[in-house]
């Protein structure tokens, strides 16, 4: 791994996004992506606090049917990066037109046989978000990814192009602290939360860092919560971004 700054401004010649290895690190986990004691048992307790924030966002960008069910009814949502669809299918739930990309082609096959038994009608990729020529999502959302892929400021390019005009983007990563090294590497791959190699602290990327990526690529962060652990909590959004935060953009 390269040092922490050329991490976060790290740029490949071509656009690319994708590392090969880290790819199939996590398409070797698609088969039990969706049991919540299986290897991504992390994401199934994370997942929960993410739709909160989401939810919240979502009610406060377009400021209608904060009471209802649908308040995605009508709009297309992209998760980019979405493994077998673990946020992908609660976005349908919420009246989305649901589109999911994922560098996995494993992943994809497991998410669209779960969504084909769920009932939902999700158009998954496996690729590049560049080269699919998806066209542009009212929702864009790329949860636990920046930290694994190959270029940091390429995927922020990529998601800039895929959001529409008036859409909201909604990101999530580990932050670059000694607590995050401690605790998401060190302690959750020695227990078994996380399968080993999953993390790489060099990668990950600061609250301050992202922003100013999001800031160079056109974009406006309107919020910033941190995801916090406590014994008698659990995980939750909280003021404290020492592990991991998720944050709300907006075209600037």
């Amino acid at each position: 791994m390269g040092d922490a700054t050329s991490a976060a401004n790290s740029k490949s010649s071509d656009g690319a996004t994708i590392r090969a290895s880290e790819a199939a690190h996590f398409g070797r986990l698609a088969a039990d992506w969706w049991d919540p004691r299986g290897s991504s048992a992390m994401l199934h307790r994370l997942n929960p606090v993410r739709l909160e924030f989401v939810r919240a966002a979502i009610d406060r960008h377009w400021a209608k049917d904060v009471a209802g069910f649908h308040p995605l009814a009508g709009k297309r949502a992209l998760d980019v990066g979405c493994g077998a669809g673990l946020l992908a299918e609660p976005l349908a739930r919420l009246g989305a037109e649901v589109t999911g990309v994922d560098a996995a082609a494993e992943n994809i096959a497991v998410a669209r046989d779960h969504a084909a038994k769920a009932g939902f009608d999700i158009a998954y990729h496996a690729g590049e978000l560049g080269e699919l020529e998806l066209g542009t999502f009212d929702l864009v959302t790329c949860m636990e990814v920046i930290e694994h892929v190959a270029s940091k400021p390429a995927l922020i390019a990529a998601l800039r192009l895929a959001l529409a005009d008036e859409g909201l983007l909604i990101l999530s990563t580990p932050n670059r602290t000694p607590q995050s090294k401690l605790l998401l590497v060190e302690g959750a791959e020695l227990t078994g939360l996380i399968p080993r190699g999953t993390h790489h602290w060099d990668d990950f990327v600061t609250p301050q860092e992202l922003t100013d990526l999001l800031t160079a690529a056109g974009l406006e962060v309107t919020e910033t919560r941190g995801i916090a652990w406590r014994p008698d909590k659990g995980l939750h959004l909280s003021d404290d971004s020492s592990l991991n935060y998720i944050l709300a953009a907006r075209r600037a």
